[in-house]
């Protein structure tokens, strides 16, 4: 199908100045074009290649991560790779490059990208800042992306220019940085970016795929060591009722790409399943997969695969010593009043915090405490003064929804992003939590709020404005206040600091996801290795966790209670990784002992829905954070997204008795 010609690359003014600078297919060959062939005897070709392109692991500018870009012809088929330099790499200048010489092998695995094909992408934007440094954010058909990559030689137009030459690319008509790739094939390629359909692996699967081999010493390909490798991945079967939320097909989509969404450990396209083998044994796949009746709530799943010898917790001694403290009561009203001055001040926030974090709130009594919780009230506040501040919020959210009630059908017709948003809205209410009495039945009053809050928060923040997931966090708040106004300012707080989870270069998301590999690092190495050995370092089985704070992995009254132990930030404002690894360590004999590849484990991790002891967990959550101590706090890079803001930047104190936690035991 040909490009409509508004489209065309050619009246791009970066692209029309590479071809009068003669940037052209020929330059590129001539620069860097290398010819071999594959391991399934087809010839491949380098058609782009540019050196000293960066990723940016943390928020400081100063650390960087340099390697070689190229994009890869073999057939009809175009691949990207982005390959980090090593350490005193053969061919790099130092001085010109740098020379990662303080990247450990597994940072390096973690961001390297190997063999992508284009086919799997979906679009490409490029940011040309005036200062600094152009970068391309590539977005994959699943909507995860990798890292930024910074082109410190410049570089980008030529990028485009290339895949111009190999692929369909246009440019979006809403967003004239975004490019789409593959926009104009044949129309059930372009289903694979959309959100609400299924079986997109078995489409993805019709193409086979080489591995073109990991980069050493000056050689740019190493040749004769690729291997024939294909998606295995099927149309997987939904889970839960598709008439729950949204949330839930986040991760689905997420799981039908995650063959080529891995970007960490060795190749990315691996040999055939039956061919392959790690240094913990043979990997089998288990096609007759447990069912999530089979998991709770005893969690006991019969698989027929022989077990392995697993290595023994390297915690096991030290926790038994430090095990969480016993769960307590929820906080009642009485409970509560002691805490308050006669003016209404909370006169000890972090015992109150400390009490919340053991034991909760009582139903009745959430929907005053979770204002303070979210940071709507302030702890030093008064009555009069939260009387005064909710009227004044009040007016202000009445504001911010005026702007969009006040748009006319006419000028919606000329708004792009507000008719994509409002419809993406409407699509998701409809279909949250809708199990739940409160939001359950049509022309629901409920949902409808949900849907105002969700727009008015979209001009609010118009910048991040709405992602799916984002209804999951406010269906519980709006449940609790019961107040529109206060719902919304609540939630604005929470994004605040989760809004960074749904940016769209999967940055906050990625930054978590790595912390959690270094807390499992140093908490269980012996289940650390086997991931790595696995292909599963990546983490990205704990990607709905995170996402969403384990909103599907709790029913509806324990999700609030977990979500109240976490805003607490009592502990960490990290908290949330720890109880992602105490879930993996509850279940470490049966990940290694099974020998768990990641698809495998992707399905496992989604069946313990609903039955995990929400308790037990929290407790060996806190033995965890108490044992890594300062160690944990310091494997998590500067700016990883907290659960919620916090008011001072000191961790809360425990009493004497905790002495030794404090210390901790690594």
């Amino acid at each position: 199908m040909q490009e409509p010609d508004h489209h065309d690359l050619s009246d791009d003014s970066d692209y029309a100045a590479s071809q009068q600078q003669g940037l052209g297919k020929s330059t590129f060959r001539s620069d860097s074009g290398k010819f071999g062939a594959g391991g399934d005897g087809g010839v491949w070709e380098v058609v782009y290649f540019r050196e000293n392109v960066a990723i940016h692991p943390t928020q400081y500018s100063s650390e960087r991560i340099s390697g070689r870009l190229r994009l890869i012809k073999q057939g009809d088929a175009l691949f990207m790779t982005w390959i980090p330099y090593k350490a005193g790499q053969s061919g790099v200048d130092p001085a010109r490059y740098g020379e990662n010489s303080s990247l450990s092998e597994k940072d390096q695995n973690l961001y390297t990208i190997r063999d992508l094909p284009l086919e799997d992408v979906h679009s490409i934007r490029r940011h040309t800042p005036a200062l600094g440094w152009q970068y391309i954010i590539v977005v994959l058909l699943s909507g995860l992306a990798y890292p930024p990559l910074y082109f410190y030689n410049s570089g980008v137009r030529e990028f485009l220019s290339t895949i111009k030459q190999h692929a369909f690319i246009a440019r979006s008509s809403d967003d004239a940085n975004v490019f789409l790739v593959n926009n104009f094939q044949d129309p059930l390629q372009k289903t694979l970016s959309s959100l609400e359909l299924h079986g997109v692996a078995s489409i993805a699967n019709a193409t086979s795929h080489i591995s073109f081999g990991s980069v050493s010493s000056n050689q740019d390909i190493n040749r004769g060591s690729s291997s024939n490798s294909e998606y295995s991945g099927k149309p997987r079967k939904r889970i839960q009722d598709p008439a729950r939320d949204i949330s839930i097909q986040v991760l689905e989509k997420f799981s039908l790409v995650t063959k080529f969404a891995r970007e960490t450990t060795t190749q990315l396209f691996r040999e055939s399943q039956n061919n392959g083998f790690n240094n913990y044994g043979k990997i089998q796949k288990n096609e007759d997969a447990p069912s999530k009746s089979s998991v709770a709530p005893d969690h006991k799943i019969e698989a027929n695969i022989h077990n392995v010898p697993v290595p023994t917790d390297p915690l096991k001694n030290e926790l038994s010593l430090i095990w969480g403290k016993p769960r307590k009561l929820p906080m009642g009203l009485e409970e509560w009043n002691i805490f308050l001055d006669p003016e209404g001040r909370i006169m000890d926030p972090v015992a109150l915090k400390k009490r919340i974090f053991y034991g909760g709130v009582q139903n009745g009594l959430r929907k005053e405490v979770w204002k303070f919780l979210l940071g709507y009230f302030s702890y030093n506040s008064t009555y009069a003064e939260r009387e005064y501040l909710s009227s004044v919020k009040k007016k202000n959210y009445e504001t911010i929804k005026f702007q969009w009630q006040s748009i006319s059908p006419d000028q919606a017709k000329m708004f792009t992003k507000f008719r994509e948003r409002k419809g993406l809205i409407e699509k998701d209410v409809v279909r949250t939590d809708r199990s739940m009495s409160f939001y359950d039945g049509d022309e629901n009053k409920n949902v409808e709020l949900l849907r105002d809050v969700l727009l008015t928060y979209s001009f609010y923040n118009f910048d991040l404005g709405y992602c799916q997931g984002m209804s999951d966090f406010l269906s519980p708040i709006l449940f609790v206040i019961e107040d529109e106004s206060e719902s919304f300012w609540c939630f604005a707080a929470l994004m605040q600091r989760l809004g960074s989870n749904f940016n769209r270069d999967q940055s906050g998301m990625h930054a978590q996801l790595f912390a959690l590999s270094k807390l499992v690092e140093i908490l269980d190495c012996p289940l650390h290795n086997y991931l790595k050995q696995a292909d599963c370092l990546n983490y990205f089985f704990c990607f709905r966790w995170i996402l969403i704070q384990f909103k599907r992995e709790f029913e509806y009254d324990q999700i609030m209670l977990l979500w109240e132990v976490l805003w607490t930030h009592y502990f960490s404002e990290h908290f949330h990784l720890y109880i992602c690894v105490a879930i993996l360590k509850k279940y470490r004999q049966k990940i290694i002992g099974e020998q768990m590849d990641f698809d495998t484990l992707l399905k496992f991790i989604n069946e313990l829905s609903c039955g995990i002891d929400l308790d037990e967990t929290i407790r060996d959550a806190e033995a965890l954070c108490n044992c890594a101590g300062e160690n944990g706090e310091a494997c998590i890079p500067p700016g990883t997204p907290p659960s919620l803001p916090i008011e001072t930047p000191m961790m809360y104190q425990q009493d004497d008795e905790d002495d030794f936690g404090k210390s901790g035991c690594i």
